[in-house]
């Protein structure tokens, strides 16, 4: 049997799919679950950027576009990162793509070469290691602990950083954690990093749409036109502009390093859907005020699930601005042990018997680098919110 490569075998499972598998048996059997691991909104996307979409396959606009984006997209692009984020581009130091996925691939593609490093803020999303290692780069944690608000700290930055450091990876807001850098924070981590000038900052903006309590998520690369110098901005339409299947993204940086993703995403992805263009420029142009019905919405999730959360023995939740999940402490159940006498000895076995035991899909926070710790979505009805975490607090209360 032909071996796979290394690359590919070293590539971590989903944390996920064992959970779903299990759901999916539980429901089989007639049982009530309810998933609370989802990563995208639950909402529609606005009526408007699908007329867009289905007026462009009308008008027969279903051929290969630029690889970089048509000239319609990324003309839009300037001008919202520029209106929303005070950033200036040229078209030329922007590029659109499938997705955010092939986007940070190209950037590490573009600026690390074999065995050099990327520093990767723990709690990342878990993707964040893998993508850097297929890239043949060496993915390099950093804790940032609760304590510190989940937040990368510039004292803790400057430690990692080494000879083979290329980038640093800043996810705001966070997933899972929904932590969310202001700009002092923001303006210290990039004097650290006026001390490297070989190190690169990427971004991953995709929840920058979703903030709470007044607060904004000031871009990285927006604390001075040195730190733009040195960033890659990456975003994309999932969460914000409410378009998950339609799978695009785009990244604005330096022409030197735009012009270098151009042309790994040449051969990786091609061309992005000549549709979801199209459909994107409506949602960067027309109607936004479905964003603030959708994050006052998502407030009142944000609060319940907290409020119920923080209910539960052994489970402690601190309060985040952004994206839609709660990151909960699980440390007060470990040691523990269900009425059928199984002990819980991690966040994983946490997450396994509250499948079991209450019929509530939550993601450990091993898959994200940091336990034990539970990642809850609350991009689910209110109501089954409720009933959920509900089911959740009994199976806390039953544990000894």
């Amino acid at each position: 049997m032909p071996e796979l490569a290394s690359r590919v075998s070293n590539t971590r499972p989903s944390v996920t799919m064992a959970l779903i598998r299990r759901a999916a048996e539980l429901r089989a059997e007639g049982k009530q679950v309810t998933s609370l691991i989802a990563g995208e909104p639950d909402f529609n996307t606005p009526e408007h950027i699908r007329a867009a979409g289905i007026e462009a396959i009308k008008r027969g606009d279903t051929r290969y576009t630029a690889g970089d984006g048509t000239n319609e997209l990324r003309a839009a692009l300037v001008d919202k990162l520029r209106r929303e984020n005070g950033l200036e581009y040229a078209s030329s130091e922007v590029v659109a793509a499938n997705g955010t996925k092939p986007l940070l691939q190209a950037a590490f593609l573009a600026l690390a070469d074999p065995g050099d490093e990327v520093i990767v803020p723990a709690p990342y999303w878990v993707s964040y290691p893998d993508i850097v290692r297929l890239c043949g780069a060496v993915p390099v944690p950093v804790v940032c602990t609760q304590e510190n608000g989940f937040l990368l700290q510039p004292e803790d930055l400057e430690a990692a950083i080494t000879e083979r450091t290329r980038a640093v990876l800043i996810n705001t807001p966070n997933n899972p954690t929904g932590a969310v850098y202001d700009a002092e924070l923001l303006r210290k981590l990039h004097d650290v990093l006026q001390r490297h000038p070989a190190v690169t900052v990427v971004t991953d903006e995709i929840y920058e749409h979703l903030t709470y309590d007044g607060l904004t998520a000031p871009s990285p690369a927006s604390v001075g036109e040195d730190a733009k110098a040195r960033t890659i901005v990456i975003n994309g339409f999932s969460k914000g502009y409410v378009m998950m299947g339609w799978r695009l993204g785009f990244a604005a940086g330096p022409a030197n390093l735009i012009k270098g993703m151009s042309s790994v995403l040449s051969h990786l992805a091609g061309s992005p859907n000549s549709i979801s263009q199209a459909a994107a420029v409506e949602a960067l142009r027309g109607d936004n005020s479905y964003q603030a019905s959708n994050r006052d919405s998502y407030v009142d999730r944000r609060d319940l699930a907290l409020s119920m959360v923080n209910q539960m023995p052994g489970l402690e939740a601190v309060r985040t601005s952004g994206s839609f999940f709660v990151f909960a402490n699980c440390a007060g159940t470990l040691g523990r042990k269900t009425p059928a006498g199984e002990t819980i000895n991690s966040d994983e076995d946490f997450s396994r018997l509250a499948i079991d035991e209450a019929g509530v899909l939550v993601v450990p926070g091993s898959g994200f680098g940091l336990s034990p710790f539970l990642r809850m979505s609350y991009s689910v009805d209110l109501e089954d919110l409720r009933g959920a975490l509900e089911r959740l607090r009994k199976f806390c209360n039953r544990l000894s």
